[in-house]
Parts: structure tokens; sequence; C-alpha cells
């Protein structure tokens, strides 16, 4: 038997079910949660269930989105024909904010892991080729993560695009020292990228 109410236990076993919330972070969330007023709890609630409802994934890029195609979709000024795929919408939302890329993004949710049993067949993997076909793209950027997983993903997407016919560009995202790092204190791994990725000093 727990040491809070029976509801109160509820509500903490539910916080914890959450990615990256343990025991004692969801237990205060939860008192959080019982001190603040009854609207904040309501507008909890309804946020939850609106999200639930409301969010789905855009049917061309596969983001998360509560409309339809998605606003980045629908936005013809994107349409330069460049496409960005990442592997999940955090990592979408990353580059967007940058502020930098114009293009569309592509979703595959997930990365290639024959140990887990996830295979093409689990990705938006065959949606990504018929976008290259229906969309005229010329450049295709692979900004998959710097891992295992995501560099075999982006070696299997590169082997299946560059078998498409016409001038198709295909890219990926630079590797190696952050902003701010040490040389010194960098893995080999990205040390090779780093120099793979060596670009000419600009004056």
């Amino acid at each position: 038997m727990g040491i809070y109410p029976p509801s109160l236990e509820r509500l903490i076993g539910q916080f914890s079910k959450l990615p990256g919330i343990g025991q004692k972070s969801a237990t205060r969330v939860a008192l959080h949660v019982l001190r603040c007023n009854r609207e904040l709890a309501e507008s909890l609630a309804e946020s939850l269930l609106e999200v639930k409802k409301r969010i789905k994934f855009c049917s061309v890029c596969f983001n998360l989105t509560d409309d339809d195609p998605c606003p980045i979709c629908r936005d013809e000024g994107r349409a330069d024909g460049t496409l960005c795929v990442v592997e999940g919408p955090g990592d979408q939302l990353a580059i967007e904010e940058s502020g930098i890329f114009r293009g569309r993004y592509h979703v595959l949710h997930g990365v290639l892991s024959p140990l887990d049993g996830i295979g093409p067949e689990d990705l938006k993997i065959g949606e990504l080729l018929s976008r290259i076909d229906r969309e005229g793209i010329k450049e295709l950027i692979i900004a998959t993560n710097p891992t295992t997983e995501g560099e075999a993903t982006a070696s299997f997407l590169f082997k299946l695009s560059s078998e498409k016919t016409g001038d198709l560009k295909i890219t990926r995202i630079a590797l190696g020292v952050p902003m701010g790092g040490d040389v010194k204190y960098m893995d080999s791994m990205t040390l090779k990228h780093a120099l793979k990725s060596r670009v000419p000093i600009s004056p």
C-alpha cells in the first residue's frame, strides 16, 4: 500500500509512465498539480484529450499536425525542389527553428535497426521515394543523426535515391566538431566526420 491516497498514487503512476520521468519526478509533478487551482488541472486534462483527438500525421511529410496537409507542405513558397529527411518530428522542429532551411521535410519516424526488428517497411521510405518523383525534387538532404543506426539509414537512403533517374543531388548534413567544442575531447568518429566534411575558409 502506498503512502499517498489511492487517487494520488494513480496520478503518480500515470506520470511515471512518461519518458524521462522517474518515480520522484512523477511524485513532484503530481503534488504540484494537487496544490494548483482546479482550473489548471482541468486545462491540463482538456489539453491531453485535445492532443489525442486533433493531432495526426501530415499525409505528405508525416510530421505532426492538426491540419492536413501541414502548413509547411501547403506553403508554395517552400516548394523549391529541396527535401530534408529527418528521423522524427523533434529533428524537424530543431532545423525549422534555426531559420536556415526554407524547403520541405520528410519525417521517417525512426531509423533502420535490425536488432530491434525495424526494417525499411517500418519507416516512411516508400513514401519518400514517391515524393521525389511526384514533387520533382532536385536535392535530397539526409539529416539523420550521427549514430550507427542513423548512418546506416543515411547509406540506405543514398543507395535507393541514387538509383533514381534524373539529376537528383543527394547531400548529407555536415557532421563534426560542434561550436565551442574542444578537439582533444572529441571521439574518433566525430573527428573522422569533421576531417571528411572540411570546407575552405572564407575571407
